[in-house]
């Protein structure tokens, strides 16, 4: 979908200002914020693309003046309440007020050192249309769903520079309607096609795309 958090090539926000020695974490909360998220996506509360679907609801303002963290507080309170497992009014409260909904899996503090993340290949259903050294183009979609395509390559054509895998596609992840496995490609951008012709012409932007996102250039 559209919206703030998709930033790339976007004009106004100045550059990036990296923090020296930053920390970690900044306050211990955030550490709780990622444990919480982590423990949810083990236990099977949600998908990984559903919690950036829910990031992508979050209005302008809120999102702009909001840490990273904040922001992920915020993806979980989404989740939890769109999934039936918190009420608001348990939120606004700060405590349970029902019992609680059980989930696909229980994480113990034996099986939390263990944890990582699940591989997203699958079998493919079809050959890629596509092979190393095709021109194409990102198709210039805006879907008020979830989709990876950046708004700043979407009508621009690039070389396929990689065949990845087939690998589960976030669009229809993220709305509950299945793992719809498709190819990813790895397609390199001149930045002249990008930004123009004042743009550094050595300079090539890599996006990683699923094939529904292509089409020949």
């Amino acid at each position: 979908m559209d919206g703030i958090h998709d930033m790339g090539g976007v004009d106004g926000f100045g550059k990036v200002e990296p923090e020296k020695n930053e920390p970690v974490f900044h306050a211990p909360w955030e550490g709780r914020v990622l444990a919480m998220q982590r423990a949810m996506l083990y236990a099977g509360g949600w998908l990984i693309d559903q919690t950036r679907f829910a990031g992508e609801r979050i209005p302008p303002a809120r999102y702009l003046t909001s840490s990273y963290y904040k922001r992920w507080a915020m993806q979980i309170e989404c989740n939890i309440v769109e999934r039936g497992l918190v009420g608001p009014d348990e939120l606004a409260a700060g405590h349970a007020m029902r019992p609680g909904k059980p989930l696909p899996r229980k994480l113990t503090p034996e099986i939390a050192p263990k944890m990582h993340r699940g591989g997203f290949s699958r079998k493919p259903s079809a050959p890629a249309l596509y092979k190393v050294g095709d021109r194409v183009r990102a198709r210039n979609i805006h879907p008020p769903t979830h989709t990876r395509l950046p708004r700043y390559v979407r009508g621009h054509a690039g070389v396929i520079d990689r065949v990845i895998d087939c690998h589960v596609f976030p669009d229809s992840v993220a709305h509950d309607r299945g793992e719809n496995p498709q190819w990813l490609y790895a397609v390199a951008f001149d930045a002249r096609e990008l930004w123009g012709p004042d743009a550094d012409p050595t300079v090539k932007v890599s996006v990683d795309a699923f094939e529904p996102y292509l089409e020949p250039a």
